[in-house]
């Protein structure tokens, strides 16, 4: 508004086509957003100019021919060998070793930094066999999570904190700032010898692909636990899982060769 009509402010009811195709050209040069965030702002501003046009305050919808699509992106994740690297490499250093662990319960559960950091004692339960299950909503979208503790995501949960001593309030881990854990997770990259930009997110992500998929856990289940609104949001990980279908179809043709030239 203040660099191209010098005004700060604009009434709904005069959004045009024009000034949508202009908002997200300056979101692309000026502000340098990427395409994919580009077309997520345009998204946030079509539902409020919508709701002008479905009550009749704008005469035509200046989104109709508006393409808002996302591009599909890479989601970097790590492998098992690289996964391992991390388990693998001791620390002295106390904060190091405590974002490590962080984000090694992120690649066991799925649960994205903000998940881990709000996490509280009443998200956690415990069945008769003594299993630990987390049941939490996810703060990005608010759909729930149901996610069974394996062994090592329960060891670093019991390394960190006693349960039995917190409030149901309490929160379960004192985790730093996301900034300065990325921070730390980039020293920890290079460590490890991964050439991998390593975040938090891409634990998120080295779950739903390495740690279950790659592993035969069905589709919908890695959905509920990740906390998905629907299968589409998991699906961007299945062409991952490629990878393994070509394996594990080339493990078939070893073991059909080998059968025929048995029964010869």
């Amino acid at each position: 508004m203040k660099s191209e009509y010098k005004i700060t402010d604009i009434s709904v009811k005069t959004i045009t086509r024009d000034q949508v195709l202009k908002f997200e050209f300056y979101l692309l040069t000026k502000k340098k957003c990427n395409f994919n965030t580009t077309k997520k702002y345009l998204q946030f501003f079509k539902k409020v100019v919508m709701i002008s046009f479905k009550n009749g305050w704008l005469k035509t919808n200046p989104f109709a021919d508006i393409s808002l699509t996302l591009k599909e992106t890479d989601r970097p994740y790590l492998n098992q060998s690289e996964i391992d690297s991390i388990i693998n490499k001791e620390f002295q250093n106390e904060r190091l070793s405590f974002v490590k662990d962080m984000f090694l319960f992120s690649c066991y559960t799925g649960l994205a930094y903000i998940d881990i950091y709000k996490l509280k004692k009443s998200e956690i339960e415990v069945n008769p066999n003594g299993i630990y299950w987390i049941r939490t909503r996810r703060q990005k979208t608010g759909v729930k999570a149901h996610i069974p503790l394996l062994e090592f995501p329960s060891e670093i949960l019991n390394k960190y904190t006693t349960l039995k001593d917190l409030k149901g309030d309490d929160r379960v881990f004192n985790l730093i700032s996301n900034q300065k854990v990325n921070a730390y997770l980039k020293e920890i990259g290079d460590l490890c010898c991964i050439e991998k930009n390593l975040t938090f997110h891409i634990a998120r992500h080295s779950f739903a692909t390495t740690v279950t998929m790659m592993n035969g856990v069905p589709m919908e289940s890695v959905s509920k636990m990740l906390g998905h609104k629907d299968l589409r949001s998991t699906q961007h990980y299945a062409r991952i899982v490629d990878e393994k279908v070509g394996s594990d179809m080339l493990l078939l043709e070893k073991k059909l060769t080998a059968i025929a030239i048995i029964e010869e």
